[in-house]
């Protein structure tokens, strides 16, 4: 659906995407047998970290974290994964979207239970940020992710300039 500029390498999202997958055990819960919302946390940054490394096979750092919404419980005993993929690419920057879904391993039941946005930000070798590739859409749903990144980002952009001197 999108042409890459000339110049300038591109890659699709589906070269992003990312599944990370853990057994939630007892020393990840609290008292109540639940598991901690920083658990959860941990492992969104992981799996959207990997997804924008593959993204510009470069080290990345995490820059923002946009939102996590927190929408069911995640139990001990049920099998966490975390699916990640590249939204959105700046010229140095990269929205990643995560999806994390919780199955009940007896049931095969499967609980959509947190969703989350996070910025990237790609760096050289000496530590400063660095271009990264163009984000080839191929799908109606990924221009769809692609169109909702880009007005998180104007609103991220409005709401977090630098002091005027």
């Amino acid at each position: 659906m999108t042409a890459p500029a000339a110049g300038r390498p591109a890659k699709t999202v589906a070269e992003t995407r990312t599944t990370l997958a853990q057994l939630m055990m007892p020393k990840d819960a609290n008292f109540m047998g639940t598991i901690h919302g920083g658990v959860i946390m941990k492992l969104i940054d992981e799996a959207a970290g990997i997804a924008a490394y593959r993204f510009c096979r470069r080290r990345v750092v995490t820059a923002h974290i946009d939102s996590i919404d927190f929408h069911h419980p995640v139990e001990v005993g049920s099998l966490v994964r975390i699916l990640a993929s590249v939204n959105f690419a700046g010229r140095t920057s990269m929205e990643i979207g995560a999806r994390v879904e919780s199955e009940d391993l007896e049931s095969g039941r499967v609980t959509h239970t947190n969703s989350a946005y996070l910025v990237f930000v790609a760096l050289g070798d000496d530590g400063r940020p660095v271009e990264v590739p163009e984000l080839l859409v191929e799908t109606a749903d990924e221009e769809r992710r692609r169109r909702e990144a880009e007005t998180r980002r104007a609103r991220r952009t409005a709401t977090h300039r630098p002091p005027s001197a």
